[in-house]
Order: structure tokens, then sequence, then C-alpha cells
């Protein structure tokens, strides 16, 4: 298994999730806190571009965890 600089590898967390675990994988991978990540991606998405797309392309990407 391939280990990042913050030691884990980007992947949908499937033990935290609220819709598909691709925030709280992010924010696993990049020791971010989960809430706030999902709150920016809210937020975000009343701005003009692509969050949405983006968030349903992560999640068909990256692998679940096991």
């Amino acid at each position: 298994m391939t280990t990042s600089p913050y030691g884990r590898r980007l992947a949908r967390d499937t033990r935290h999730k609220v819709v598909a675990g691709v925030c709280s994988g992010l924010a696993r991978r990049y020791g971010l806190s989960r809430t706030g990540l999902r709150l920016a991606f809210l937020v975000s998405c009343v701005l003009p571009g692509p969050q949405f797309i983006a968030y349903v392309v992560l999640w068909v990407v990256m692998p679940a965890d096991r």
C-alpha cells in the first residue's frame, strides 16, 4: 500500500460518510476537520463552478477504504 506524507492513502471513508465519503476521505487524507470540509463544500455550492460534478467524479474515481 502506498502511503502519503500524511500517513494515509486517498480513499473514501466508508465509516464516517454522509453521502459517499468523499469529503470525509479528503479530510482524513489531508488532516482536516470532516465537518469543516463538508461545510466548505456546501457553502461553495452557492458559487458558480463545477463543485457538484467534481464530487461525483471523485465518488466514482476514489476507491473505498477497506
